[in-house]
């Protein structure tokens, strides 16, 4: 590497290393997700990524892009709500409870009528 150019080549080479490898283990990702696709047809996919990898790659995102994005959306999708109902049972607290517990300490004189309306649409929100 005698010269700039030569060291940004270099860059833009790993760049683009690295970006295959990314896609290259999202499809690997996505062929043992899906549920749908036979283990023949999995076996297939590989063995021609193995054999191909650049045109499998191409072919694969173009043939099965869509159904990978949509596979991937029903995942996070799943994780959210799972993440969700983890965090409505670990708080313990329903809403009801929470306003009716400021509302308590409201009457008892703890806090003011302002502190309340916040506790109040923090628990509705």
């Amino acid at each position: 590497m005698d010269t700039f150019w030569d060291w940004f080549g270099l860059m833009i080479w790993w760049f683009f290393l690295v970006m295959y490898l990314v896609i290259l283990f999202q499809i690997i990702g996505d062929l043992f997700r899906d549920r749908h696709l036979s283990g023949w047809w999995k076996a297939v996919w590989l063995l021609a990524l193995v054999v191909v990898p650049f045109l499998t790659a191409l072919i694969y995102l173009v043939a099965r892009g869509r159904g990978m994005a949509e596979r991937h959306a029903e995942r996070l999708a799943g994780a959210r709500a799972d993440t969700e109902a983890y965090i409505r049972g670990v708080s313990g607290a329903s809403a009801a409870s929470q306003i009716s517990d400021a509302k308590a300490l409201l009457d008892a004189g703890t806090i003011d009528e302002r502190e309340f309306a916040a506790l109040k649409a923090k628990a509705l929100a």
